[in-house]
């Protein structure tokens, strides 16, 4: 039979969209916590590793934000620019010598990178519970889905510890989680384990991905008797 990528491509859709349908709540619940572990864990190992936080505020300037995107003085390609890198949320943590001893920062491109993650974890784990109940409902072994789920939370253990984070005070303004405790090496260690991190939470993202598009092919086979997929 000749592969057709179109066919293929619409299958896995068709997968995903009964997966989510089948498991709204597995998909809810495991976006969320991925969001919120993604904005509190990097506070928490700062919190542990250097010192607790002591302030957690939204940008003051955001109440202006409306009246500085209808201003007409401005081309609308520096709005842009601008709305592409804003802070709009930083934890800190205070020095009384220096003034502050660590800060992270919630900025545009780190909540898209958040909900980015969130959606694909969540339609992963959606997927891997949906396609465990077809092997049960076939009566076949779930040792593939089992090792789909291992693999699903090795994933997640390996993004969350290797994903960027918007700091300072930690000697680079970027820096995976991981490397978070380890603040006190040299400044090109600490280059290193920036640039590692915009790496590895790409091939995190992309490894995620492809596990989506497979399960999705999975699930999306047609029906042999209207209810079971093939085996």
């Amino acid at each position: 039979m000749r592969f057709q990528p179109l066919n293929a491509v619409a299958r896995a859709a068709r997968g995903v969209g009964r997966a989510l349908r089948a498991r709204p709540k597995v998909f809810a619940w495991v976006a969320v916590g991925v969001f919120a572990l993604n904005i509190f864990l990097p506070v928490l190992v700062l919190s542990l590793a250097r010192k607790p936080f002591d302030l957690f505020t939204f940008n003051p300037w955001l109440s202006r934000l409306p009246e500085w995107l209808a201003s007409p003085d401005l081309p609308w390609s520096r709005k842009l620019a601008f709305l592409s890198d804003m802070a709009i949320a930083w934890f800190i943590a205070e020095n009384p010598i220096e003034g502050v001893e660590w800060g992270f920062i919630i900025d545009v491109p780190s909540v898209g990178r958040f909900l980015l993650t969130s959606l694909l974890f969540g339609t992963y784990f959606a997927l891997w519970s949906y396609r465990r109940g077809q092997l049960r409902e076939c009566g076949l072994g779930s040792r593939a889905a089992r090792q789909g789920g291992v693999a699903g939370a090795l994933t997640s253990v390996l993004g969350f510890s290797t994903g960027p984070c918007s700091v300072m005070g930690c000697g680079v303004p970027v820096l995976p989680v991981i490397g978070l405790a380890f603040t006190g090496l040299s400044s090109a260690t600490l280059t290193f384990f920036a640039d590692l991190s915009r790496i590895a939470i790409w091939v995190v993202l992309s490894a995620v991905a492809a596990g989506v598009a497979w399960f999705g092919w999975l699930a999306g086979a047609p029906a042999t008797d209207g209810r079971l997929p093939p085996r």
